[in-house]
This record gives C-alpha cells, structure tokens and sequence, in this order.
C-alpha cells in the first residue's frame, strides 16, 4: 500500500519502544512508489507526545524512505534551504499515515552545507533505557557515515536544484487541486 499523489495524509514518528512521538496533521503526498514517498508539510499542526501543539512556519519537502534509516525535512526559509535529518526505521504506510521510528540522532545541513550533528545524549540515553539492540545501533552508525557522504556529495535531496523542482510541483498540483470543479473534488 503506498500513500496517493495529491492527497494528504498523517506523518507519525514513535519511539522504539511503541510510544507516540510526534504526528504532522497534514502532508500533502506529491510522489509514492515502493522505495520512497515524498510529502509537503505547509502550515501543518505539529502534536507532541507530551500533547503540546505548534505551526510550521515554513513549507517544508519531506523524504521517506522505504529501505533507509533516515527521512529528510528539507525547510524552505527565505535565508536558504534548511536540512533536518532525523535517523529512524525505514517508514510504511498504512493507509493513514506515514509512519516511523525516531532513533534520536538527527543531522542539521545549512543553507552553507555546514551540518551538525545533534541529540547523541539522547540516543545514548534511549539507547540504553529502552534497549536498543546492536544489530539497529551498528544500522545506524552505517546509515550516519551514507548520510554524510551523500550531504557532502550534494545528492539528491540534498541540493536546492531537488527542493525547489519538487516544491514548484507542490504549488502546480496545489493549484490543478484549487481549480477542480466541486463536483470532482467529493469523489
């Protein structure tokens, strides 16, 4: 089963040990096949596990990936395009929403290809109080060293060429979707 280009659908994080993270309300599927799905978060609501509530601000081109160890939330500022890389299981879809686990460890890429690696207290932390198995940590140290080789490559979707072909098709289909008569859009 794979999400439907042109309609929107929940995106969910977990943690491994099968609580809620954290659920966009709103992704707008532009691209689905059996290795990847591509979605746009554009003034979405955000809920926290601890219930807390907040906007994006931005639009952002969201990656997820079937067979990957990570998802990609590339952030359209007006300072540059903005990376946020969060290492997590390979994501499926169940008809409702697009789903992972987060492993803690995330990457910011600047606009200045400059990038940061946050959260190793936390993955440390999680690792040992909910057990992470070695087979998943060593998965993750392997899918870190891919993840920077393809940032520093500039590898799809690590370039603003990727980000801003995939958001001037988000506006086109936005607005094919705006331009449908009533009588298409219930069905």
């Amino acid at each position: 089963m794979k999400p439907v280009p042109g309609k929107e659908v929940y995106i969910q994080s977990f943690k491994h040990d099968g609580s809620l993270h954290r659920t966009w309300c709103r992704g707008f599927v532009l691209e689905a096949d059996e290795t990847h799905y591509v979605a746009v978060t554009d003034k979405a609501w955000v809920v926290e596990a601890d219930g807390r509530r907040w906007f994006t601000r931005e639009p952002a081109v969201c990656f997820f990936w079937t067979d990957r160890w990570y998802n990609v939330i590339s952030m359209i500022r007006k300072t540059g395009i903005f990376f946020y890389v969060n290492l997590a299981s390979p994501s499926l879809y169940d008809g409702e929403a697009i789903k992972n686990i987060d492993y803690d460890l995330d990457v910011k890429l600047y606009p200045d290809h400059t990038y940061q690696i946050l959260d190793e207290n936390e993955y440390a932390m999680h690792a040992d109080l909910m057990g992470y198995p070695d087979e998943i940590r060593d998965i993750l140290r392997r899918q870190m060293q891919e993840l920077l080789t393809k940032m520093e490559n500039r590898e799809d979707p690590f370039n603003d060429e990727c980000i801003e072909r995939y958001y001037r098709q988000y506006r086109r289909m936005k607005t094919a979707e705006q331009d449908e008569p009533y009588s298409e859009k219930k069905n």
